[in-house]
């Protein structure tokens, strides 16, 4: 039987997330905290966008990528009273795994399940379908929801019950900060000494300092250019949940602690809205 699949959460992540299950003709319903947003996407995609309550009941698989914990949870509540049995509720949102655990308890009531699902590849990896997905909850609906999932994912990974997806986030983001740090100081020094960008970054990225931030943003941020991928105050969210996990685990967090104090500074300066590969902004003066 073919999914009728949903997706809520338009965002820069969202919609092409949900284009793609448009294009494995699995998507019916879209929904958006402003319905105008939805309205326009549905009437690009040959959808609809009846709202929570017509989603909940027309969907066997709801996804949302929302903004922060309230958010999911007010999507859960909104869709409970009218889901269907057995119905699966897909979060790819970055919250708390406490958070994950209250939805799943939440949806158990009316006989959905739920899984935890964040993603990490950014902007680019939704838009080219190739999202990591890490998913806790139940295996067998993970494989219920595999067709879903594997529209926009290039890699889906089971870590275990439902809050696992969001604790493996937690460490994601503990390494985007750590790495985004080291790539900005690295390449800040590299301005400094008056070494050529065309040459530098190929020549770094070819050695053990390669990585994916320094491939896709490093010649972007010595040209000053921010308007790409992940919004720094988004990462500064994600971070203030990762830092209560953390010290609940009992870790170091220097990097936690250093990238939100870096990241709020920017963002009280106007660059809330500007990629994370703006914090060089912070490291060319000392």
């Amino acid at each position: 039987m073919t999914i009728k699949a949903a997706f809520i959460g338009l965002g820069a992540m969202g919609a092409p997330m949900a284009g793609h299950l448009h294009d494995k003709g699995l998507l019916v319903a879209v929904g958006n905290r402003t319905q105008a947003k939805a309205d326009a996407l549905a009437a690009q995609l040959g959808v609809t966008a009846p709202g929570d309550a017509g989603i909940a009941s027309a969907c066997d698989v709801i996804a949302l990528c929302v903004s922060a914990d309230a958010d999911v949870i007010g999507v859960v509540e909104a869709l409970a009273p009218s889901l269907r049995k057995g119905s699966i509720v897909i979060d790819h949102s970055t919250v708390s795994p406490a958070t994950a655990r209250k939805a799943a308890d939440r949806l158990r009531e009316v006989g959905a399940d739920f899984l935890d699902a964040p993603v990490s590849g950014g902007v680019e990896g939704a838009k080219n379908g190739k999202l990591s997905v890490m998913v806790g909850g139940d295996a067998a609906v993970l494989e219920r929801a595999r067709p879903v999932l594997e529209a926009y994912g290039v890699r889906i990974t089971h870590m275990g019950p439902v809050g696992s997806g969001q604790a493996t986030k937690a460490v994601n983001q503990v390494l985007v900060a750590g790495i985004a740090q080291a790539v900005t100081e690295g390449l800040a020094l590299g301005e400094a000494l008056g070494l050529d960008a065309d040459h530098l970054i190929p020549t770094l990225a070819a050695g053990a300092a390669g990585n994916w931030f320094l491939d896709k943003r490093g010649a972007t941020m010595l040209r000053d250019e921010f308007s790409v991928g992940f919004k720094l105050a988004l990462l500064h969210k994600d971070l203030g949940i990762v830092r209560g996990i953390a010290e609940e685990a009992g870790t170091d967090r220097t990097i936690i602690e250093q990238s939100l104090a870096d990241f709020a500074q920017l963002m009280s300066q106007g660059h809330g809205d500007d990629d994370i590969s703006a914090l060089i902004r912070l490291k060319r003066t000392s």
